[in-house]
């Protein structure tokens, strides 16, 4: 999985190409995808998923928007249109909508010529820059971790989530590189089991010991002194919380009670420092996620499900958050974040 890249440019034809996730880990596959209709499809029903994985998704749409936009006179209008459906897609992951922008803005007061170059160049560099980061990242955070140990994570921060490499599986890399034994306890993650399908798969590839367990088992784990850290991703850092996959919070709590440091690896392009929590959208999935499992229904019909996608947790449970910039401990200033 080091080596593999999760989504990228094509340039042959013009399109956008991605490992479908929804498959994983019975069956790897890549598709190809020259609508932004079909690319939006894509991010809804996380083939592609991942906070920084979305940034390039977000950057690529823009640019395939631009490429298959044949006429002039509607160029603008359908750029403006296009990105406004992907922005629409995942509204708590703050990297989507700022991947197309950062497009959006490269092609500002240019003509459709130059400004289908442009977006292409501005994309495959947002791309090309999201490998670096996780890599920075990845160093940045290793050193924080022990020398023998275990580390339990929670759904998908690796490079599955990113263009490659990864966040929070990106620093358990990064150790495994500088000689220390580490291994994983990688939850489930219900209800998509985002941990056990993806981030198992991922580990086990690179031959990271890695064990999954159940969401509702790490508590009882972290009182028999089995884990070390707990080290997540991100979807979103305001100024007084942490936006990720739902059940961090329950993590962070947990950690806190048991004296277990609690990690959050991110880029800079998921921090949205100007925010607080209470100005969020949080995504709530539909019920069908929750009330049926390997085809059987698990919920009454009559009973009604709820299925947010995140959670928050505020900051003070947070015992450092790793970037490419460097480490940053409390208390948190995030201004030279962007």
């Amino acid at each position: 999985m080091t080596e593999d890249k999760t989504i990228w440019w094509n340039d042959e034809n013009s399109s956008v190409m991605l490992i479908d996730q929804t498959l994983l880990p019975t069956e790897y596959k890549v598709i190809e995808i020259t609508e932004v209709s079909r690319l939006a499809d894509a991010i809804r029903r996380l083939e592609v998923r991942g906070a920084p994985a979305l940034g390039v998704a977000g950057a690529f749409g823009v640019a395939l928007s631009a490429a298959r936009c044949v006429s002039d006179v509607e160029f603008d209008e359908t750029i403006a249109s296009d990105a406004a459906l992907l922005k629409s897609t995942r509204p708590t992951a703050v990297n989507l909508a700022w991947g197309v922008d950062k497009v959006l803005r490269s092609m500002e007061n240019l003509p459709p010529e130059m400004a289908r170059v442009m977006a292409l160049f501005a994309a495959k560099t947002i791309a090309e820059n999201d490998t670096k980061a996780c890599m920075l990242l990845g160093h940045n955070g290793a050193s924080l971790l022990p020398q023998i140990g275990t580390v339990l994570t929670h759904c998908n921060a690796g490079a599955l989530a990113c263009s490659s490499w990864g966040t929070a599986l990106g620093v358990i890399r990064s150790a495994k590189k500088m000689g220390k034994k580490i291994s994983v306890v990688s939850c489930e993650t219900r209800p998509l089991l985002q941990g056990s399908r993806l981030t198992a798969w991922e580990l086990a590839r690179d031959e990271i010991p890695v064990t999954t367990i159940v969401d509702s088992e790490a508590a009882f784990l972290m009182r028999q002194g089995k884990i070390d850290a707990v080290i997540v991703g991100a979807d979103r850092i305001t100024k007084d919380a942490v936006f990720n996959k739902i059940g961090t919070y329950m993590h962070a709590v947990c950690a806190k009670y048991h004296d277990i440091p609690f990690y959050v690896a991110a880029p800079v392009s998921t921090f949205d420092a100007a925010a607080s929590e209470s100005d969020i959208t949080i995504e709530q999935r539909d019920r069908t996620e929750v009330s049926g499992l390997f085809g059987r229904t698990t919920v009454p019909e009559n009973v009604p499900v709820i299925n947010y996608a995140f959670d928050a947790t505020p900051l003070d449970l947070v015992t450092a958050i790793i970037t490419e910039k460097g480490v940053l401990y409390p208390p948190y200033d995030f201004q030279d974040m962007k």
